[in-house]
C-alpha cells in the first residue's frame, strides 16, 4: 500500500510526532511505501536542525533525518508554516535577508500542493495531530 503521512504536532508538545515517526516506520518495515511525510502547523517543528533535547530524551528530527536517509523519504516542511516559526533553508533565508537557514538533513521546504498531491496518489493519508 502507497501511504501518505501528514504530521500536524511538535516533537515535544504532543504525542502525535512520536506516533507518526512509529506509524512511518512500522509501515516501511512490512513493506509499504511512504509517498510523503509532509509537516504542517506546528509539525514543522519537525524539520529545525537546532533542536537539542536531553541526552536520555529521543530526538525526533535525527530519527525522522535517518530514516528518510535509510529509506529515501521525501520529508516536506510546509513553507507557509515553516516560516512563521522561523525555520528556512538556504533559499529562503537568503531571500528573506536572514544570516542562516536551520533547516534538518532530509527535510525539504515546500507548499500545500505536496500535500494535495499525497492525497491524490497515496492509497491513504494518514493524519497524526489535529
Amino acid at each position: 500500500m502507497k501511504l501518505g503521512i501528514l504530521v500536524n504536532e511538535g516533537p515535544y508538545t504532543h504525542q502525535a510526532s512520536d506516533t507518526a515517526y512509529q506509524f512511518t516506520k512500522a509501515a516501511l518495515e512490512k513493506g509499504h511505501e511512504i509517498f510523503r511525510v509532509f509537516f504542517y502547523h506546528d509539525g514543522v517543528n519537525n524539520g529545525t536542525r537546532l533542536t537539542v533535547p536531553p541526552q536520555d530524551d529521543r530526538n525526533l528530527q535525527q530519527a525522522w533525518s535517518e530514516l528518510a536517509e535509510k529509506h529515501n523519504l521525501d520529508l516536506v516542511v510546509c513553507i507557509a508554516a515553516a516560516q512563521r516559526r522561523g525555520i528556512l533553508d538556504e533559499g529562503e533565508a537568503k531571500r528573506h535577508g536572514k544570516d542562516a537557514s536551520n533547516i534538518a538533513p532530509g527535510f525539504r521546504i515546500s507548499g500545500l500542493g505536496q500535500l494535495v498531491e499525497s492525497g491524490i496518489v497515496a492509497d491513504r493519508l494518514v493524519v497524526f495531530g489535529d
